[in-house]
């Protein structure tokens, strides 16, 4: 490695980090690339994995592969636990060893995480679907407890196990909400005939319409094709307790549950705490035009931690194509100041989005212009999300089994994972010493 080079540590293996590493790929610039796990995860198909739809190995794509022909590229495998930006260090640990890795550039692209809007308590009993092991687990879940249905004599409690609560009216719980009532209504029942056991999937979403930031015409859309597939949508009414068993809403509702899938919203990376800055709305990181972090030299930061207005006033949303151009933007502009050259601002390249509800049923916004509903855009988010998977090989993969979905109806990958069985064991072991 050529210490000469100014040094630049990206924190997060994410979207927005992702392109920003491959923006200074070949560069004269020593990347460091950190990240808690070793893969890049594809999020928009998280769901597809909890539902039995995909394998994790479809939608995850190590790191080291991504940039093995990229000789200025590293990385490293742990957890930043602090960051000097004073000395500008960043302590890493690393396995049993903490690590203090000098940095000249930084950026922060450590994206979000969920928020409960201040009921924690909540987050008990709730399932989320951020990570691949949240999906994994969820997966785990669901089916874990469809096979003790079939052994439950009371109806209450088989109800319950085969009932799942998915709060958040956005497209993550869309998208959720409808893969697991196929999943359960179109997979799962043709195996339990003996039983003859009943789903029921319910979205519940505290505003009084899903999909906020689209025209009413998709949000409208979004509802109908929702109801039309058999998931119960419950508008303007937030969830107010939260236990093991059963789920309360604000109107008095009562839903008997085993199963919460909270998808309600997201705030900024607890990561932004580190830099001792007063933080924005949702605890997001505010930025300059640039990506720069004021007071903070050399450091820049992406994606759905930040907090950057646009000229209406409003923040951008925290989707993904815009930690991927604020990524590249971050790599050019610190390479503009490596070269003396004058840096660039932030404008966003919006070309829409979209969501999908089930089997041939999804909205699509274009270009904030062209309103797409069904069969159309369903299409349209299946050649989106397939040309944007990294790697040849799990698009192809990913492409058989949706081709096999569709004219089957089945899920192959429905298998119980058991998590943790490491720690059991060694627990035990404790005891027995």
């Amino acid at each position: 490695m050529n210490t000469q080079q100014p040094r630049v540590i990206i924190i997060g293996a994410g979207f927005g980090g992702l392109f920003a590493a491959r923006a200074l790929a070949n560069q004269p610039v020593d990347v460091l690339l950190i990240d808690r796990s070793n893969f890049h995860t594809f999020t928009p198909l998280l769901y597809q994995v909890a539902t039995c739809a995909l394998d994790p190995s479809e939608i995850a794509y190590p790191v080291r592969t991504i940039f093995r022909k990229d000789r200025n590229i590293r990385a490293l495998l742990g957890t930043v636990t602090d960051i000097d930006y004073t000395n500008k260090r960043v302590t890493v640990e690393n396995g049993r060893q903490l690590l203090e890795e000098p940095y000249d550039y930084l950026i922060l692209a450590t994206g979000s995480v969920p928020t409960y809007f201040g009921q924690d308590v909540f987050r008990e009993h709730a399932l989320e679907l951020r990570t691949l092991s949240d999906a994994i687990a969820l997966r785990n879940h669901i089916l874990s407890l469809f096979e003790q249905a079939t052994w439950i004599e009371d109806d209450t409690a088989r109800e319950a196990m085969t009932t799942i609560v998915v709060v958040g009216g956005g497209p993550t719980g869309l998208e959720t909400a409808g893969a697991i009532y196929e999943l359960y209504n179109h997979v799962l029942n043709r195996e339990y005939l003996h039983r003859n056991l009943q789903a029921r999937v319910v979205l519940v979403e505290m505003q009084p319409h899903l999909l906020d930031p689209y025209p009413e015409k998709l949000r409208q859309a979004a509802l109908e094709q929702l109801r039309s597939l058999g998931v119960e949508v419950m508008l303007g009414t937030p969830v107010q307790v939260v236990d093991e068993h059963e789920v309360e809403l604000a109107n008095g509702t009562v839903i008997p549950t085993y199963t919460l899938v909270w998808a309600a919203g997201v705030k900024g990376s607890p990561l932004a705490e580190m830099l001792e800055l007063p933080l924005q709305r949702g605890g997001r990181l505010p930025i300059r035009p640039t990506t720069e972090v004021p007071d903070r030299p050399g450091i820049y930061a992406v994606g759905d931690m930040t907090y950057l207005e646009d000229e209406s006033g409003r923040p951008y949303p925290m989707l993904i194509p815009v930690a991927q151009q604020q990524g590249e933007l971050a790599a050019q502009n610190i390479l503009a100041e490596i070269g003396g050259r004058e840096q660039r601002p932030f404008t966003y390249n919006d070309r829409g989005s979209m969501a999908t509800i089930g089997r041939r049923r999804a909205v699509a916004w274009i270009y904030n212009k062209i309103q797409l509903r069904g069969y159309i855009a369903w299409l349209a988010w299946l050649a989106l999300h397939l040309v944007t998977l990294l790697g040849f090989r799990n698009r192809l993969n990913v492409f058989v089994n949706w081709v096999w979905n569709y004219f089957t109806y089945d899920r192959s990958v429905r298998i119980i994972l058991e998590q943790g069985r490491r720690e059991a064991v060694k627990s035990e072991k404790s005891k027995v010493k």
